[in-house]
This record gives C-alpha cells, sequence and structure tokens, in this order.
C-alpha cells in the first residue's frame, strides 16, 4: 500500500492545480489535517484524495466554498453532527435541481427552434423562421 501522495500527484488525480489545493487547505475546506514529511512536503492520504475529489465535484456543481468549509468543519468535528451535514447537501441537492430544471426548459425552446429551422431549410422556404 502506498504511504502517501504529493500535492502535484493529488492536483493531477482530482483534476486541479496545486495553487487550488492550497488555497482549499487555506480555506478549511479539508475533512482532515494534511500530513507533512520530513522536510514539510505535504503529504496526502487516500481518504484526503477522495475527500479533495468530492470537493471538487462539489465546486464543479456551483456548491459555495463557504459550504463546503461548513461541511468540512462538520466531518472534523465526528459523529454527532450527521442531519447538519445531510441539511447542507439536501439544500444543495435543491439548487441544483432546480438549476437543471431550467436548465431542460432551456433545452427545449432550444431543440424546438433547431427543427423549427431545419423544416425551413429542408422546405427551401423564404423569409425568416424565427
Amino acid at each position: 500500500m502506498r504511504n502517501g501522495w504529493s500535492i502535484g500527484e493529488v492536483a493531477q488525480r482530482v483534476g486541479v492545480s496545486v495553487h487550488t489545493l492550497r488555497l482549499y487547505e487555506r480555506e478549511g475546506l479539508l475533512a482532515g489535517e494534511v500530513r507533512r514529511d520530513e522536510v514539510g512536503r505535504r503529504v496526502y492520504s487516500a481518504w484526503d484524495v477522495e475527500w479533495l475529489a468530492n470537493c471538487v465535484t462539489f465546486r464543479a456543481s456551483g456548491m459555495p466554498l463557504a459550504t463546503i468549509g461548513r461541511l468540512a468543519e462538520l466531518v472534523r468535528e465526528g459523529s454527532g453532527n450527521e442531519a447538519e451535514r445531510l441539511e447542507l447537501l439536501r439544500a444543495h441537492q435543491r439548487r441544483i435541481a432546480e438549476q437543471l430544471a431550467q436548465l431542460h426548459d432551456c433545452l427545449d425552446l432550444i431543440n424546438a427552434k433547431v427543427a423549427s429551422y431545419e423544416r425551413h431549410l429542408a422546405a427551401g422556404a423564404s423569409g425568416d423562421p424565427w
């Protein structure tokens, strides 16, 4: 089993820059304390990598850094606060569901316009199909 990963390896694994990982650490987004080797370099565990991969996905979904930070804080505190963690996740889940519904409405409009233009061009019609 591997003893740990360097910051560069973790950055590559989770798809962010080394600068972003340092920012995440400064902002308190890590759920555990990152170990340091004998010369002070960060050494990430498999659990750290998994947590960071989740953070990257949370950010990609639009979750604010403050929310990720609060979630990390709750995880660091340990068991007993699972209901609060769940509510943070549910609130974000609701926001994502609303965004998806809006995007589906947008896609419906785009699909209708594409179909309209395709019919217009296939028929060789003149004039503006809008």
